[in-house]
């Protein structure tokens, strides 16, 4: 998928997320995590202007999600500053949570494409596709995007609605 399609694979995967979070009475962590989720969500192609690494290889596993998680964790924990060590522990462990959901996502929308992805690597070699569309195909790409708006809209109203 191209960079428009990950944005809306990012949300899709994200609004549950940020609904729940939202309707806990915590819209303004549920925001900066939506921000975050789509900002990491192309962070695994990056692997093209890299010297040695092949596209869709190392980081474009589930190891690299958790990665992303445990250091996107560990940078929340450094930074937050909160008043008890369960808030601080609650935010690091969404914190993580919403780096594997941008890696995730972005795992998802490339497993959609005939060329797919090995999540597993380094430990099984098998390729995962649904070769359901190419990665430069423009309805799939802002399909992907108008389902991820559409997810985060159908949140919004239904915290708005319960909250």
């Amino acid at each position: 998928m191209y960079q428009v399609g990950h944005y809306g694979s990012a949300l899709l995967a994200y609004a549950p997320l940020g609904t729940v979070v939202s309707l806990g009475g915590r819209g303004d962590i549920a925001i900066v995590g939506g921000l975050v989720c789509v900002a990491l969500s192309t962070l695994p192609d990056y692997d093209h202007r890299l010297p040695l690494i092949e596209h869709r290889g190392p980081t474009h596993t589930v190891a690299f999600a958790l990665l992303v998680g445990a250091g996107l964790a560990a940078l929340t924990a450094v930074v937050v500053d909160a008043a008890s060590a369960f808030v601080g522990a609650s935010v690091a462990s969404f914190a993580f949570l919403v780096g594997v959901v941008s890696i995730g996502s972005h795992l998802l929308a490339d497993a959609l494409t005939p060329m797919g992805i090995q999540p597993l690597w380094p430990l099984s070699r098998r390729r995962y596709s649904l070769e359901l569309t190419t990665a430069a195909n423009p309805i799939a790409n802002y399909g992907l995007f108008g389902l991820g708006i559409g997810a985060v809209l159908a949140g919004l109203s239904l915290v708005f609605a319960l909250g």
